[in-house]
């Protein structure tokens, strides 16, 4: 078993982060009482801002977990990490394109990388 030094609670954070894509999910749905929260749109941006700080911060103490329990060398601390956040950003720009055909929006290609990076014209 890897890690422990936090006791595994960076785990927690990955279950708030998910627990505020639920609350965007369900912002108009009303519940059994017929309530809703109906949070604007202003506010349920702070909500993405913040679960991409939370992910984020999941990473860093994973990988900080892992470094001071004797798991990982601190130049596997810092490949690893590396690789975590841009796994992370993916999947941001992955759910953020699947947002905007949810809501039928034109994706700006602007935020999108195409091809190779290295290949790119400068």
């Amino acid at each position: 078993m890897s890690g422990g030094h936090f006791d595994y609670k960076q785990y927690n954070l990955d279950y708030i982060a998910d627990e505020i894509e639920q609350l965007i999910r369900n912002n108009r749905v009303e519940d059994q009482y017929g309530y809703s929260r109906n949070f604007s749109e202003e506010t349920l941006k702070e909500f993405e801002r913040a679960i991409q700080m939370i992910k984020v911060a999941a990473v860093y103490a994973q990988r900080i977990d892992w470094l001071v329990s004797g798991d990982d060398s601190e130049k596997a601390f810092h490949e690893r990490l590396e690789e975590d956040l841009a796994k992370l950003r993916i999947a941001d720009q992955q759910s953020k394109m699947a947002k905007r055909l949810e809501c039928r929006e034109k994706p700006n290609l602007d935020e999108v990388e195409f091809g190779a990076p290295h290949l790119k014209e400068e």
